[in-house]
């Protein structure tokens, strides 16, 4: 079997990183920026952070912000529009999965026309040019899209988020520098952590996983497992742990794919406007007792990971239980609920049917029937 590592060209880590925005958009040549952000990360001033630093250096940008948190085929055509309209020739996306998620749509179809209508980008669409050039700075720690080849976005009209796994959509630059992460309310925090741990754990259970990817999810299991309750808690070592954690998760997991706790998470999104971290926090645990049955020895190094004390001298049963109670104690520790109030027992067709669909799911270690995948949404009842 072939296994393919995609990861940037070159990625920046730590503290102050956004300093190295400007030498990179002068070696390269670049004339006039797209800068795709969030409304409220303009509010709030974050923005500000990397636009301040072009203006200083005489850099040209024009700003897109019509995100949603969920991005959706509109805000995709209309930051095409704008690329157009302004005359870019390169995008900065700064913000969590939803800026660069946007950006990376608006990116494969300018420079793939043929693509213009969104939903044709579903899956994995045989685009043959590179997106447009893209420096991707994240201001969450948690959808790793900087450094995967995934993104998502929502079809209103169709009440359903769709995967678009494209190799051609990397950002050539990823940014992670943890003060752009230090604003982040508590619960957005805590919520983008869990997607981190969701990403790492799956892709370390998933059926393509194999030695490299292991390596980078177990890694990335530890920091976020040592990291999150202090990030969430905005200490300088945990923005920094969570900063490292989840882009290596993104390493490995883009790489493999995920499984069923992501395809029902990006069902409850479409469905019920879910923020995508807590529907994967709460998917979690459920799933991974699901999949229990069918991960081998993976659970006692999940639960080693987590800080499990004494791992090697438990049963499997123990073990697989003790990486289960770990994931829920650090998702109630940071404040994410367990169960969800607008869930309907009338949704459960349609959102296990979607569930169903879903590109993630083929990834998922044990296969899931629209039964099985029924029976586990009623959980969050």
């Amino acid at each position: 079997m072939v296994n393919r590592i995609n990861l940037n060209g070159t990625s920046f880590h730590g503290e102050g990183a956004i300093q190295e925005i400007v030498p990179e958009v002068k070696a390269y040549g670049f004339k006039k920026a797209l800068v795709c952000s969030d409304p409220d990360l303009i509010k709030f001033n974050v923005t500000s952070k990397v636009t301040a630093l072009l203006d200083e250096a005489g850099l040209d940008y024009e700003v897109y912000s019509n995100i949603k948190p969920n991005p959706t085929i509109d805000n995709v055509k209309e930051g095409v529009d704008a690329f157009k309209k302004a005359g870019a020739d390169y995008i900065i996306a700064i913000g969590g999965g939803s800026s660069m998620d946007t950006s990376k749509a608006i990116g494969i179809i300018i420079a793939n026309p043929e693509f213009a209508d969104v939903r044709s980008l579903e899956g994995t669409a045989a685009t043959k040019n590179p997106c447009v050039p893209t420096i991707a700075v994240p201001t969450t720690a948690g959808t790793a899209a900087e450094v995967t080849i995934n993104y998502v976005i929502t079809d209103v009209e169709r009440k359903r988020k769709f995967v678009c796994v494209d190799p051609h959509d990397m950002p050539i630059i990823a940014v992670i520098d943890p003060d752009m992460m230090s604003s982040m309310p508590k619960g957005l925090t805590a919520s983008t952590g869990m997607d981190a741990l969701t990403h790492a754990i799956e892709g370390y259970t998933t059926k393509a996983a194999w030695e490299m990817t292991d390596m980078f999810h177990l890694e990335a299991i530890r920091l976020i497992s040592k990291s999150l309750r202090g990030a969430v808690e905005n200490t300088k070592e945990g923005r920094e742990g969570m900063a490292l954690g989840e882009y290596i998760a993104g390493m490995g997991f883009s790489n493999v794919g995920l499984g069923i706790a992501h395809s029902m998470a990006h069902t409850l999104g479409a469905v019920y406007d879910t923020p995508h971290g807590v529907a994967c926090a709460m998917m979690l645990p459920i799933v991974m007792e699901y999949n229990a049955d069918c991960t081998g020895e993976k659970y006692r190094e999940i639960a080693r990971a987590m800080g499990v004390k004494g791992v090697d001298d438990m049963d499997q049963a123990t073990y697989r239980q003790a990486a289960i109670d770990a994931v829920r104690k650090l998702s109630e520790d940071v404040g994410i609920p367990s169960k969800l109030e607008a869930l309907k027992e009338e949704d459960l067709p349609f959102l296990a049917e979607s569930a169903h669909a879903d590109a993630c799911a083929p990834g998922n270690p044990k296969d899931a029937s629209i039964e099985d995948l029924t029976a586990l949404f009623r959980k969050l009842m």
